[in-house]
């Protein structure tokens, strides 16, 4: 039986480990985000993808909370000298992952065949499936016009406000046959739960959501949906959620947060300083528990994990 935990970014990487500590890796399987990938400098970059390998590889960089550790800059430094962009760094190490990315797409491979390859040479048993292997790319909608995801988040560090978003090609994207081989339970593993991550809604996870036919197969799997609140006392602890939902009107508060879950999940984790707000939670019809959300350090995700994983059999 097993796990599906929907994820994106650092946030949702790090319960995503706690759960891989927690479960072999025949028992959960991961759907990341691919609306934040672009092209840049010639290549691919799949952001959330990367992140989630680098985690369960024991290879993210924690200096920086992205790319790989024991990073150097040749390559940006150089860049630098030839006039090309350098707003989205890219380290020597992560390079060669990158490199080998567009080889193998320009060969014909898949992005979920791109990134198990990626997975089996960092010694990742896990199974990491792009939401889709068509290109879905993410816009930001903001007073001056759209935005590409990127270049809101990370060339012009999220300063510009917010007013909707739109993902370009979705209507067109299938959803990754292994994700809809495991919600059909035709992959030979039957499900035991579904996980969203505390990644940022909006951007993260309605990617995932939006793809035609997933919202649907994801309540037809007849299982718990859970979802982990990225909100905590008001806050986001990584990321620009609350920044975006202030700027959308929308409260900054877990409550809000389960509102926007509330047509898909069944379950809804609160951190222990919003207990106050369960009620209100439970008030949209969903089970509810309080929990330590915030991820300080391994026994942090692990304990997370195993709190979720007891919620959802409940």
């Amino acid at each position: 039986m097993k796990v599906l935990a929907l994820t994106g970014g650092i946030g949702g990487a790090k319960l995503a480990l706690g759960l891989a500590k927690v479960l072999a890796p025949d028992e959960v399987a991961f759907v990341v985000n691919t609306g934040d990938d672009f092209e840049h400098l010639g290549f691919h970059i799949a952001p959330d993808v990367d992140t989630l390998v680098y985690t369960l590889a024991g290879e993210a960089n924690i200096d920086t909370g992205w790319g790989r550790q024991d990073e150097s800059w040749h390559f940006m430094h150089a860049a630098e000298q030839f006039g090309l962009p350098t707003w989205f760094r890219l380290g020597d190490r992560d390079l060669a992952l990158h490199v080998h990315r567009r080889q193998r797409l320009a060969e014909g491979a898949t992005l979920t065949e791109v990134t198990r390859e990626t997975c089996r040479r960092l010694g990742v048993a896990e199974p990491v499936l792009p939401m889709s292997n068509d290109p879905v790319r993410t816009r930001v909608l903001t007073p001056d016009g759209p935005l590409a995801f990127q270049h809101y988040f990370v060339r012009d560090r999220c300063e510009p406000a917010v007013t909707g978003f739109e993902f370009d090609g979705v209507e067109d994207a299938a959803i990754n046959p292994e994700i809809s081989a495991l919600l059909a339970g035709t992959s030979g593993d039957g499900l035991r739960a579904i996980v969203i991550c505390p990644s940022n809604p909006f951007v993260s996870v309605d990617p995932i959501l939006a793809l035609p036919g997933m919202r649907d197969m994801l309540r037809s799997a007849g299982v718990p949906i859970i979802a982990v609140s990225p909100i905590v006392g008001g806050r986001a602890i990584k990321g620009p959620t609350a920044k975006m939902m202030r700027e959308l009107d929308i409260p900054a508060a877990a409550g809000a947060v389960a509102r926007h879950y509330r047509d898909l999940i069944t379950g809804f984790v609160l951190d222990e300083c919003d207990a106050s707000r369960e009620s209100e939670v439970a008030d949209l019809g969903l089970a509810t528990t309080v929990t330590q959300t915030v991820m300080s350090n391994l026994d942090d995700r692990i304990a997370l994990a195993r709190d979720v994983l007891a919620f959802a059999g409940a």
